[in-house]
C-alpha cells in the first residue's frame, strides 16, 4: 500500500479530483486547503529569506492512500491535470504504508 501526497493549484481541484474519480479501485482522497512557501535552490535569489516567508501562496494538498498497483496511474493523472507550466505547479510526494486498520470493524489491511 502507498501514501500519495500532493501539492497542487487550488483552481487545478476540480480537474485532477475528476480525472482521479475515474480510477477503478480508487477508494477515495482527502483534501486540505493550506498555505506555505518555497524557494529555488539557487543561493544567488534576488529575495531574501525574510520575504520569502512573509509570501504564502495558497495549495490544495490531497492525501491518498491506494494499492501498489495505482500508484503509477494516479500519480499520472495528477502530473498531467495539475500541470500549469509555471512555477510553482506543486510536488508529489510517495511514501510506502506500513499498516492500515479500520477503526469501526479492527480490520488490518
Amino acid at each position: 500500500m502507498k501514501e500519495i501526497t500532493a501539492y497542487i493549484k487550488p483552481h487545478k481541484l476540480t480537474e485532477v479530483t475528476s480525472a482521479l474519480q475515474k480510477v477503478e479501485g480508487l477508494r477515495g482522497v482527502s483534501i486540505v486547503d493550506i498555505k506555505g512557501f518555497g524557494r529555488r535552490g539557487d543561493k544567488d535569489s534576488p529575495h531574501p529569506v525574510t520575504d520569502d516567508l512573509m509570501d504564502f501562496a495558497p495549495y490544495t494538498k490531497l492525501e491518498i492512500f491506494c494499492r501498489d498497483d495505482l500508484l503509477d496511474e494516479i500519480i499520472s493523472i495528477i502530473e498531467k491535470k495539475a500541470y500549469t507550466g509555471l512555477r510553482g505547479d506543486g510536488k508529489i510526494y510517495v511514501f510506502d504504508v506500513e499498516k492500515a486498520i479500520k477503526i469501526s470493524k479492527g480490520e488490518i489491511g
